[in-house]
């Protein structure tokens, strides 16, 4: 569906009948021409009779008037090209303030969004469903990769979404001040973030939830048949009902050295049931099987006898490399029918449906990058030779099966892949804060695999769920019959999320992304690649539901303490209650801001359900899910007296709601639909019930 129609009636527009004369203004600087800016790459900038508007591919995409006019006031526009990106400027300047309201048409891919840091506390901001966040002063239209947005060094700016479906969002926005600058940039992400190979029309991101376990760092290579069905029984049983879906099994089954396709597909002794079988036997379980292969080829028997295949060295050899052996050459179609394609369309038949692609760097790097010379005398692209490897991959295991790059950020393979490992081996929420602004953008981010350890347990959980990343546990079976599960079990599904910010918090690792083309090594990390620290430990998640808006925020250590609501792009005007969600303590009300205190040692991180005080009993948050009931809750509501909702409660879980009551408000009874209340106790003015269910939702009701 297009973004926007060729024409629109201005219905969301205040009325402007006050600046006809002042519009004379724009005739004058554009002379007779309709637009000042055209072309295939940049937006059009128009002046009609009462309003701007902007448009991009011939589709309106913006419409505005300027009103509270006390005088005259200049429009200027300019273009500029730097190195490739396109920056087009708007300024309107009066030497009194002025106002510019209008909308903004963008599809269902749109999001309001930052696209400049600020200035305060630095927080990675992650958003579910239309963001009403006063901190918004753009919006990003994924659809066709532009940015438009307003500077924000003025008076206010507000950007809300009014109009919304599943394939479009109209946004009303407000500028004030003496000046108003708009920026709008084409091509944000491809040329402005250096992703050459972004075409966000050609494929969408992977919304699913992507939760699960991975055999390497509870087994290493020593996995066999047996252990990878017991940990199947055990997440069946334990975290499958919470949303775990996918078993993913590591290095270790395969034979050795690996090379030629029956390497990978005929697994070794410690398999004797062979992989089909397994794979079944996942399914079996009601979980999803996934497989680690990776693009290395160690056999050097196999590659001299096939010396085609491999990218040759100055005498003419196959070509080796570090961690990468042989180097195939993904340039030639020869070697993809013969070496790629067999290897993952009998996978893909055999049942596996999660793919984790190993050694990418190394194929990248000790392969490609250091034998450049080779590619250039055959004429060919190296980055493309690159890319056909995993293209061949992709179309072998389907669009719908999940592919996983791994490791390292892999700009190449853009719009190819459904997530990237961003960092090395080991969970480090760095990541998160260093590549931001493209998970669930360009791709769903992997921090690497959550170790359910007494020390990172609850920290790993909350930053991976919270950011809307992969989340992938890989501890041994009896970890998860112990209390750490609750870390996991609280913390999955992990919801889709899109960025609040267009630009990386930390931007220290993307900022060198071109670096990607001239390394030769990778051994460790490099400077692109996501590091094992960060500028800040604050991540926070806005969610909009139809029913109500609210903020979670997670705190992961203590270099901040004091939060500001204006930091967090709250109403600071208002007051706020604060519930934090793992020591289930409500904090109380809060104006302007609140201190959240020392970190309980027995989590080692805080997390904060921020919801705007109303003046009746309402829903601080649920013990569901880390989200404070983002993922459950289907409707909420206070009429006659009453607050009531409905849940999605998990079988066998005891679920737990927690209940602001204002002093003058007195409890009357309580009653559901489907289950029954075990307990109901009241401390302070926070009411906790909890309800034991049956399977389906539950209709509850809170009387006063």
């Amino acid at each position: 569906m297009e973004v926007l129609q060729s024409t629109r009636e201005l219905k969301t527009l205040p009325n402007i009948t006050r600046i006809k004369t002042a519009f004379a203004i724009f005739i004058l600087i554009f002379g007779h021409h309709p637009s000042l800016a055209q072309g295939p790459d940049t937006a059009a900038i128009e002046a009609r009779q009462n309003f701007i508007s902007i448009s991009y591919h011939n589709l309106n995409f913006c419409e505005a008037a300027v009103k509270q006019i006390n005088g005259s006031y200049t429009l200027n526009s300019k273009k500029e090209t730097i190195a490739g990106r396109v920056y087009q400027t708007i300024v309107i300047t009066s030497g009194k303030k002025i106002e510019l309201s209008g909308t903004i048409y963008g599809s269902g891919e749109s999001i309001a969004c930052e696209s400049d840091p600020k200035d305060g506390l630095k927080l990675v901001r992650q958003v579910i469903g239309p963001s009403h966040n006063l901190r918004n002063q753009s919006v990003y239209e994924r659809k066709n990769d532009l940015l438009i947005s307003f500077d924000d060094v003025y008076d206010k700016i507000s950007i809300e979404p009014v109009t919304l479906s599943d394939s479009s969002v109209q946004y009303h926005f407000s500028v004030t001040g003496e000046e108003i600058i708009i920026r709008i940039r084409p091509h944000y992400y491809k040329n402005h973030r250096g992703l050459h190979y972004f075409n966000p029309s050609a494929y969408s991101v992977w919304k699913k939830p992507v939760t699960g376990w991975c055999s390497w760092f509870a087994y290493l290579d020593q996995i066999d048949e047996e252990k990878i069905k017991r940990t199947a029984n055990v997440l069946s049983r334990k975290l499958k009902p919470f949303g775990l879906e996918y078993i993913q099994m590591d290095d270790g089954y395969q034979q050795t050295p690996v090379g030629l396709p029956a390497t990978w597909l005929h697994a070794n002794e410690k398999f004797p049931s062979g992989l089909q079988s397994l794979a079944a036997y996942i399914s079996e379980q009601g979980l999803t099987p996934g497989i680690w292969t990776n693009v290395s080829f160690a056999d050097s028997a196999a590659a001299y006898a096939n010396k085609k295949f491999f990218v040759q060295n100055k005498n003419g050899q196959p070509a080796n490399g570090n961690w990468i052996g042989y180097i195939m050459d993904a340039s030639q179609q020869q070697t993809l029918d013969q070496l790629v394609s067999p290897v993952y369309h009998s996978l893909q038949q055999q049942g596996w449906k999660y793919f984790k692609l190993d050694a990418l760097r190394h194929l990248k790097y000790e392969g490609y990058n250091s034998y450049a010379e080779y590619f250039t005398q055959k004429k060919v692209d190296r980055d493309e030779s690159f890319r056909n490897f995993v293209k061949t991959v992709r179309r072998e295991i389907g669009k719908d099966n999940f592919l996983l790059a791994c490791w390292g950020i892999r700009p190449e393979l853009v719009g190819l892949v459904h997530g990237c490992r961003i960092g090395n081996d080991g969970f480090s929420y760095a990541g998160l804060a260093q590549f931001n602004s493209y998970n669930n953008i360009i791709w769903r981010n992997d921090p690497d695999h959550i170790e359910l350890s007494q020390k990172e347990a609850y920290r790993s959980c909350t930053a991976t769920s919270l950011t809307g990343s992969i989340f992938m546990l890989t501890d041994k079976p009896e970890k998860y019959e112990s209390p750490l599960i609750e870390a996991a079990r609280r913390s999955i599904p992990v919801l889709y999320t899109q960025p609040g910010q267009v630009y990386d918090v930390d931007p220290s690792r993307s900022s060198h992304i071109e670096m990607a083309d001239v390394e030769m090594s990778g051994s460790g990390p490099r400077m692109f690649d996501a590091s094992s620290t960060t500028t800040t430990g604050l991540f926070s998640l806005e969610i909009n539901k139809p029913f109500e808006n609210w903020i979670v925020l997670g705190r992961l250590d203590e270099r901040d303490p004091k939060v500001s609501f204006k930091d967090l792009g709250l109403d600071d005007k208002k007051t706020y209650l604060c519930f934090e969600f793992w020591t289930k303590k409500f904090l109380g009300e809060f104006l302007d801001s609140f201190l959240p205190g020392a970190i309980d040692t027995a989590y080692r991180c805080q997390v904060f359900c921020i919801r705007e005080k109303k003046n009746h009993p309402q829903l601080l948050a649920t013990n569901r899910h880390i989200s404070c009931g983002a993922l459950e809750l289907r409707s909420i509501s206070w009429k006659e007296n009453a607050l009531e909702g409905t849940s999605d409660i998990t079988t066998d879980d005891d679920y737990q709601l927690y209940i602001y009551e204002p002093s003058h408000f007195h409890y009357k009874k309580w009653s559901c639909n489907n289950g029954k209340v075990i307990a109901n106790k009241k401390e302070g003015e926070m009411r906790t019930i909890t309800i034991r269910s049956n399977p389906g939702p539950v209709l509850w009701r809170v009387e006063y």
